[in-house]
């Protein structure tokens, strides 16, 4: 343990508050967590490691962070609670000596086009008040230099209704920043016509290119046909003007196809409606490949991209506009902010200049406001949300970090290690769950769960400190030290992916080739330009399969099966041996217990009380109907299936009566990625994010693509389980595909076959090609900050 003294052992005259100086928990049991007991020095740094899915998440978020939130909203009004989100009290018997909790996770930021780095962080409205107090010319108040405000007039008469009723006339005005083209978005969409329909077919031949409209059978199809606007059996190229405006931009009408009355709108309207509204990561693949091909978004013409009306571009300090200072990297920004001296405006200046003074700090000073928040990685996003906390002078709280260093380079993380430290020296208790060794090895105490995963884990195998640790027969204790050397002989190339001027972000007229049918790592400091090379900058058509750190798209209803595919097969499977329907082996359709509508809980909403999950009487948690329990294959129903682990099902669909080739290949691939422990029927919003990257690598696997993009694929991933990556990684190349992996991780750089690294530095400092060639020459060389720290990890 720490030297924090425990309560009950303080020394004779101290005084009682002194005491409390442990945040206890004893019987935690979330998730996976076995009666945990733990105690947690406060105002020391704690990290909690262990494999993937053994438990760290569901103790420090799920448990401590969660309980600690619940207790804070309990001090609002009801009123008040009943706007905030609704928490139940987590599986516990004691959790003692609670404070508050500040949670900077990894959670993405809204991909909302409106969010941008300087909104998200609250530096574009200090922006917009600076330039309505000094701009030239004055355009208005803040809301003038605003994107996402329109500029609105109106005017008319309105009666008051006080005393005597009377109207009386009103105008109103509001100067909005705005741009009228893109409405703020700075890019505007424009759908390529010949992807939609073959122009030298007529309707009645199947012009319509659009996935799944077939001219025989589907309605959509039949409705531009007998509108009575086109001549069904004339090509499209021969319409009139007229004919072609009706066609494409026709406003919603009634009319009549087969006696049916139907609604008939243009066909770009309608493309619109259909297929632009919706989420392109929840479309079906043909769909979104169709999407993709038909729809172009350029930079909006009249704002140049700037999102801002010709108005707050217009007005200015010193020659620059706030579009300019927005397009800056927030480090020559922070200089020129520097530099302006008005004392009218002294403490904006001063708040204004500490933010982005944190931003330069924690390493992100190659960011621009004007950086869309979706783009951001899941390591910036966690740091943009730490800025806010570095200024700040609580004292006595519990700060909760997941894996800060994830995204950072060797050279970043004892940057991002000095400022968990500096959080900790001004009296807070940070706990961090972490999986890299430079940030454990700074840790006052370490927690360590497991010993396996899923329900292999949920244990506490060692407390203590580090050095405590390196002795410990734990997995971690025995992987903390663990080094890959350099291969003996690396494969040859068969061939290359040729990028040639690639200007994507920061990319400096980038010429490199991508070497095909081996392990190639792209490297480089956060901000490098990686990202920007390789998914950004690889010729189309090369047949990539590209797997980054989106979220996966899934409700409490989805699972591993479900997302993977594999219930597919299965239904079928059942379906065939026992002659009914596949729908019947779906708890999403007609085979869900009819009570809970096939969810295995019943939900009771209690307002601005925590919400109660009871498991389902009728069903008894199972999810499908009693009579759809009766049908059997391999001698167990469909309930017992879902329940099996990964490892278990594997095993259940490779041999015997069961026997499922379909299957097996799917739970194959998820055993490959480690996710053997893994239920079939776990929801998907209980996984961590590392289960959830390689759920996803799981599911790619299948895709018949030649060139796989990992994008930071040791992202949550243990010591312990990087080797497996490793044998992974060269399965795959062995099976004939070229593997591209951007990561920092030197065990993923040492069995490289060829490593690309990007530099020197991050923003306009890189974008540039510094190193190719082999791991042993990068780490011989040591000319890069990468070979520098790689060769220091091989003990070169």
């Amino acid at each position: 343990m720490s030297s924090a003294k425990r309560t009950g052992t303080r020394a004779p005259g101290a005084h009682a508050a002194d005491g409390h100086d442990l945040i206890r928990v004893h019987g935690a049991r979330e998730n996976n967590l076995k009666d945990v007991s733990v105690e947690i020095p406060k105002r020391r740094l704690t990290v909690f490691t262990g494999v993937s899915g053994s438990g760290k998440s569901s103790l420090v978020f799920n448990t401590i962070a969660a309980e600690s939130q619940r207790l804070i909203n309990e001090t609002y009004s009801a009123f008040v609670q009943g706007f905030m989100p609704t928490l139940a009290r987590p599986e516990v018997d004691v959790l003692d000596g609670l404070t508050t909790a500040i949670i900077v996770d990894q959670q993405r930021m809204g991909a909302d086009p409106r969010s941008t780095v300087g909104t998200a962080t609250d530096v574009n409205a200090m922006l917009r008040i600076l330039f309505s107090r000094l701009g030239d010319p004055h355009i208005g108040p803040p809301s003038a230099y605003s994107f996402n405000t329109a500029s609105v007039r109106a005017s008319g008469a309105i009666t008051v209704e006080r005393g005597n009723k009377k109207a009386v006339k009103a105008t109103f005005r509001r100067t909005g920043g705005m741009c009228t083209n893109c409405e703020g978005r700075g890019t505007v969409s424009d759908i390529d016509l010949t992807q939609l329909y073959d122009d030298t077919k007529s309707l009645s031949e199947g012009a319509f290119t659009i996935p799944g409209w077939k001219s025989d059978s589907q309605w959509t199809v039949q409705v531009y046909a007998q509108s009575g606007f086109v001549d069904p059996d004339k090509p499209i190229r021969e319409y009139t003007e007229r004919q072609l405006r009706d066609f494409l931009y026709g406003d919603p009408v009634k009319v009549k196809v087969n006696g049916v009355n139907l609604s008939y709108e243009g066909l770009i309207p309608k493309i619109q409606k259909s297929f632009l509204s919706k989420d392109k990561e929840a479309m079906q693949p043909h769909i979104r490949a169709f999407v993709e091909r038909a729809v172009t978004f350029t930079t909006c013409p009249e704002c140049d991209g700037t999102r801002l009306s010709e108005g707050a571009r217009s007005s200015r300090i010193r020659k620059t506009s706030i579009a300019d200072a927005c397009a800056m990297e927030i480090r020559d920004l922070a200089q020129w902010v520097r530099e302006l001296d008005e004392p009218s405006v002294a403490p904006l200046l001063t708040a204004l200049r500490d933010t982005l003074d944190s931003f330069v700090e924690i390493g992100l000073g190659y960011l621009s406001l004007d950086r869309p928040a979706g783009t951001l990685s899941g390591g910036e996003a966690q740091r943009v949300k730490m800025i806010r906390h570095l200024g700040s002078s609580l004292t006595d709280t519990t700060y909760v970090f997941d894996e800060p260093t994830v995204g950072l380079h060797p050279h970043d993380i004892q940057r991002m290690n000095d400022l968990l430290l500096r959080l900790r020296d001004k009296g807070n208790t940070v706990l961090v769950v972490e999986h890299k060794p430079e940030a454990i090895a700074i840790a006052d105490h370490v927690v360590d769960l497991g010993p396996g995963a899923g329900t292999e884990g949920g244990a506490v195998c060692f407390e203590g400190t580090v050095e405590e640790l390196r002795a410990a027969d734990t997995v971690t204790g025995r992987h903390l030290d663990d080094r890959a050397s350099l291969k003996e002989t690396v494969r040859e190339a068969t061939g290359a992916l040729e990028i040639r001027g690639a200007r994507t972000h920061n990319l400096q007229d980038v010429d490199v080739d991508v070497p095909l049918g081996v392990l190639c790592v792209v490297t480089g400091v956060a901000g490098s330009g990686k990202s920007s090379l390789v998914h950004g900058s690889l010729p189309a058509g090369a047949d990539v399969v590209s797997v980054d750190q989106s979220p996966i798209k899934g409700s409490r209803r989805s699972n591993p099966a479900t997302y993977t595919g594999l219930l597919e097969p299965i239904r079928k499977a059942f379906a065939k041996a026992n002659g009914v329907k596949p729908a019947l082996f779906s708890a999403n359709s007609e085979g869900a217990c009819p009570t809970c509508n096939g969810a295995g809980v019943v939900y009771t909403d209690l307002a601005m009380m925590a919400g109660v999950a009871t498991p389902c009487e009728d069903c008894e948690g199972k999810r499908f109907q009693p009579a759809v329990l009766e049908y059997r294959f391999g001698g167990r129903d469909i309930s017992e299936v879902l329940a099996m682990s990964v490892a278990r099902a594997e095993e259940f669909f490779g041999a015997g009566e069961a026997r499922l080739p379909a299957a097996h290949r799917i739970l194959g691939r998820l055993a490959d990625v480690g996710l053997g422990y893994l239920t079939l029927g776990q929801p998907l919003t209980t996984l961590s994010g590392g289960e959830r990257q390689r759920l996803k690598l799981a599911t790619h696997m299948g895709d018949k693509g030649g060139v796989y993009v990992l994008d930071e694929p040791t992202s949550g991933l243990h010591l312990a389980d990087v080797e497996q990556l490793l044998g992974l990684l060269d399965r795959l190349v062995d099976a004939g595909k070229s593997v591209v992996v951007v990561e920092h991780h030197q065990a993923v750089m040492a069995h490289a076959d060829w490593i690309i690294d990007l530099g020197p530095g991050a923003g306009h400092d890189g974008g540039r090609v510094v190193f190719e060639g082999t791991p042993a020459d990068l780490v011989a060389g040591r000319s890069t900050l990468t070979g520098q720290h790689l060769a220091a990890y091989v003990g070169a």
